[in-house]
């Protein structure tokens, strides 16, 4: 079913306030409205202007399911109330999800992100902002820099205490603490502490949290350009190395959003410094024994990569039912047979096939499938220097060979 060319949209996502205050085009959807959705407090701000008539909805717990109702009422006039700016890790974004454009509208109040940086007067443009909405308070971890500004939006009145004793557990306990409860309300209040005298005291539960970052002597900072330390990762030995990794995340040239696979995970190395190294990009790990999935799983939490999905399987059998990629890495199983050819099969075109090679088995694969398909085969080496009894010399590691192949778009 489409609309009528020329319709009005019938759904409005609108912005609200802890003032209540709405604007000319928000009390307009309201006062037509047949649906009206939002949380408790959101229908609360607006209870006088909703008009009688309209079918007010509470958001039920969990909410997602209930999107599915509110599309049920297609070509119904329907708001849908919502915090500030709907479409900043809100609301909004959900529905623009299912919906084409012409169907729906918008209506943004001031965020909780700008009410933040304004109460700190702090610029938005040098302003980091996460969220714990929904999502793990590990991603915070990959924000730990000196002398950062991080607005966190807390999932709870329990996010501040659990941000907090994250950033101490990483050496920052001595940064600057900002709870902002109520933000834009008559009510509003600020409590501040460091994150290691913060302790487990709960807030509000309507709070953001404003961090100022200070590292401390046992601070470790962990730069987002690829080639992280290998003792960054817990491992038992199976992990690209600091110099390979660094060279084959070049090769598979992370983008904001895009998807790696990451087949023969081992310690989650290559698919987490993907992700730290661009905006929004995910992973997908596949790494069949379980003792090697679960330390990917606490190395991407660690390192501020929670989103790094861990699939226990081998290749080529667990491709199935995955999204297809932007680009894949093949750092083991690229033996098992056929798992170079579904790989680059279910590539997206203009995605990027990386697979390295050290043992001889391997190498005759990929130098076949090369062969046959073209791209890239580089010998790399690398030597470190080491102790020769009381003097120094190159001790070298074992080459690898890489291959690398972009899909024609």
């Amino acid at each position: 079913m489409s609309l009528p060319a020329g319709s009005q949209p019938w759904l409005s996502v609108i912005g609200v306030t802890e003032d209540g205050a709405l604007g000319p085009q928000a009390l307009d959807a309201l006062a037509g409205a047949a649906h009206v959705v939002g949380g408790a407090r959101h229908l609360a701000l607006a209870e006088n202007v909703i008009p009688p008539s309209a079918e007010r909805h509470a958001w039920p717990s969990p909410m997602l399911p209930f999107v599915d109702v509110v599309l049920g009422w297609r070509g119904a006039p329907t708001v849908v109330l919502a915090s500030g700016d709907p479409l900043l890790y809100g609301v909004g974004a959900t529905f623009r999800a299912r919906l084409p454009a012409e169907e729906m509208r918008v209506l943004p109040a001031v965020s909780a992100f700008q009410l933040a940086c304004a109460a700190m007067l702090w610029p938005m443009a040098d302003t980091t902002l996460i969220t714990a909405c929904g999502r793990p308070v590990e991603s915070l971890a990959a924000e730990l820099f000196d002398g950062a500004r991080v607005v966190l939006f807390s999932a709870d009145g329990a996010t501040p205490a659990a941000a907090a004793r994250l950033l101490a557990a990483h050496g920052f306990g001595g940064s600057r603490v900002t709870v902002l409860e109520r933000l834009g309300g008559a009510d509003a209040a600020a409590h501040v502490a460091t994150a290691d005298a913060l302790g487990d005291r709960r807030f509000d539960a309507l709070n953001t949290v404003a961090i100022e970052l200070v590292a401390g002597p046992d601070a470790r900072i962990l730069s987002r350009i690829p080639g992280l330390p290998d003792d960054a990762f817990q491992n038992d030995g199976q992990i690209t190395r600091r110099e390979i990794r660094a060279l084959t995340l070049a090769r598979l040239a992370p983008t904001p959003g895009a998807l790696l696979w990451d087949v023969g995970a081992g310690s989650g190395s290559i698919g987490i410094e993907w992700m730290r190294a661009a905006p929004r990009a995910r992973a997908i790990g596949l790494e069949p024994r379980a003792d090697r999935a679960a330390r990917a799983r606490l190395n991407a939490a660690r390192l501020g990569t929670p989103g790094l999905r861990i699939v226990e399987a081998s290749a080529p059998a667990g491709f199935e039912g995955l999204p297809a990629p932007d680009a894949v890495f093949l750092g083991g199983g690229a033996t098992a047979e056929g798992a170079m050819e579904q790989a680059f099969a279910a590539l997206k075109p203009g995605g990027r096939l990386v697979a390295n090679a050290v043992t001889l088995e391997t190498e005759a694969r990929i130098t076949a499938f090369w062969r046959l398909h073209g791209g890239d085969l580089t010998r790399l080496q690398i030597a470190n220097a080491d102790p020769v009894g009381r003097m120094t010399g190159w001790r070298p590691a074992m080459p690898v060979t890489q291959y690398a192949l972009e899909k024609p778009r």
